[in-house]
Order: C-alpha cells, then sequence, then structure tokens
C-alpha cells in the first residue's frame, strides 16, 4: 500500500472524529442550555417541548424542542431512569 494513500486515509480518519466530537460538544451545550430555559439560538425565554417519545423500558428518551420566537428546533436523546426491575416501566 502507498504511503501516501495511508497518510490520506488517516487525515480523513482523524478530521472526521475531530468534526464528530465538535458536533456533540455544540449539542451538550445546546441542550444545556435549553435546560436552563433558554433558546440557544435566541438567548429567550420562549423554548418548549414539543414532543416526547421512548421507546419502552430500556434506552434513550427521543425529546423535541421548539423556539415560539425564532423557529430552532431540534431533538435530543436522553437517558431515562430505568425502572425495570421494579416493574414500573411507565416513568
Amino acid at each position: 500500500m502507498d504511503y501516501y494513500l495511508l497518510a490520506f486515509m488517516l487525515i480523513i480518519l482523524s478530521g472526521s472524529v475531530l468534526v464528530y466530537i465538535y458536533y456533540l460538544k455544540e449539542k451538550k451545550e445546546q441542550l444545556d442550555s435549553i435546560k436552563r430555559g433558554f433558546c440557544p439560538k435566541c438567548k429567550l425565554k420562549s423554548i418548549e417541548l414539543t414532543d416526547q417519545r421512548s421507546s419502552g423500558c430500556s434506552g434513550p428518551k427521543i425529546l423535541s424542542f421548539e423556539c415560539l420566537e425564532c423557529g430552532y428546533i431540534n431533538s435530543f436523546a436522553v437517558e431515562k431512569s430505568s425502572r425495570c426491575g421494579t416493574g414500573d416501566c411507565s416513568k
């Protein structure tokens, strides 16, 4: 295998990993802002929960938020506290 091709593929792979890490960091900052009650885009207290989905007892909850002022819409997968061992899967 050619060393230039190997170096190119390594650069592409490391760049992709760095972009994904940056994406996850931005997503976390947006969710933190929403948890404080502010829209991450316009910084107003006009964000509301529009949809909440769950995949049963295990797995993440999907929360969708929308800003009433600027139209920001985003969904987040958050871990939920599992109560499957207690027989109470509704929460």
